[in-house]
């Protein structure tokens, strides 16, 4: 890094993240390289444990990186964390809200913190209480608020001192689906106002809808980032064919040689096809499946997207 580009709000070299142990060392984060525009919306997507939150936890000075370096609006994180912590808002997984204060207090307070008159303070708790929708509910203690007002409390208190760059780390999660689709017009019309915002998710959908560029990450390294239509067209040109089933597993060597099969992963109670010539490969896998004496109990054929193209890069679906 070799000073600041002032079209960059995030930029990650190397980025390492090792946690030692009895066991020994446990690498969170392996080598991750991001570069962020200023004004982009960017997504970090991967299955659980891939690595994302540890990822955005060393951007906001929460983690210690073990090497590598990251700037954010042009500010070392390690070097000078509390800079960074002015320039940027951050909404994590969990309620992180003063359960004794009301909604409007804990917008209120944090811009105190930020140093704002009582005045200024105030109205800035407003004006982030009418963009949110909850101005009805200024003075309602957090116990009192539905999962999505709960959602829209943090993120306003975290746009409080106008940051450069919005952090949210699975925001949705464990919101039902109305909630979350309205977080999300919410969140693009901050964006459509020039907000930089980096996303983490592990819901395709969610990626897919709000983000302009996405990187894809597991075991702690970045397999691809790009659009979501480059991450279509380059990781997703495969069909998944999958099924899962009951009973003896079955020889699948043969599938393996079928023409356009990339290639197949089984297990003792599914069997995954990558392909480019899907045509055939469903029925041929039910027909082994019965000579075998094995059941079928469900069965799947993913198209070209963004789920296939998921599925490719990693080689499983999402880990508990």
């Amino acid at each position: 890094m070799n000073g600041r580009d002032d079209n960059l709000a995030i930029r990650a070299e190397g980025l390492r993240k090792t946690y030692s142990g009895p066991r020994g060392d446990v690498p969170a984060v392996r080598c991750i390289d991001l570069d962020v525009g200023s004004g982009e919306f960017f997504g970090l997507l991967g299955p659980n444990g891939a690595g994302k939150s540890t990822t955005i936890g060393m951007l906001t000075t929460l983690v210690r990186p073990t090497s590598g370096r990251a700037e954010v609006c042009g500010v070392d994180v390690a070097a000078r964390p509390v800079e960074v912590k002015r320039r940027i808002g951050m909404v994590a997984q969990k309620d992180t809200l003063d359960p004794e204060l009301t909604v409007a207090e804990n917008l209120e307070f944090r811009g105190r913190y930020f140093g704002m008159s009582g005045r200024d303070a105030r109205r800035r708790a407003g004006e982030l209480m009418a963009l949110f929708g909850i101005e009805d509910r200024d003075r309602a203690r957090v116990f009192e608020l539905s999962g999505g007002q709960v959602r829209r409390v943090m993120i306003g208190r975290a746009l409080v001192h106008r940051p450069e760059v919005l952090f949210l780390d699975e925001p949705t999660a464990g919101l039902d689906p109305q909630s979350r689709i309205n977080l999300w017009d919410q969140i693009l019309a901050l964006h459509a106002a020039g907000q930089t915002i980096l996303l983490t998710t592990h819901y395709l959908e969610e990626a897919e809808a709000l983000c302009e560029r996405i990187a894809v990450i597991d075991h702690g390294a970045v397999l691809a980032c790009d659009t979501v239509k480059g991450l279509k067209e380059t990781a997703g040109a495969e069909t998944v064919v999958t099924v899962a089933y009951e009973g003896r597993p079955f020889d699948v060597d043969r599938l393996a040689r079928r023409f356009g099969v990339n290639r197949v992963e089984a297990t003792d109670r599914q069997v995954r096809v990558f392909t480019n010539v899907a045509d055939g490969v469903l029925g041929e896998l039910v027909a082994m499946a019965t000579e075998a004496g094995a059941t079928i109990t469900d069965a799947t054929q993913l198209r070209p997207s963004l789920e296939t193209a998921f599925l490719t890069l990693t080689g499983r679906e999402y880990r508990e």
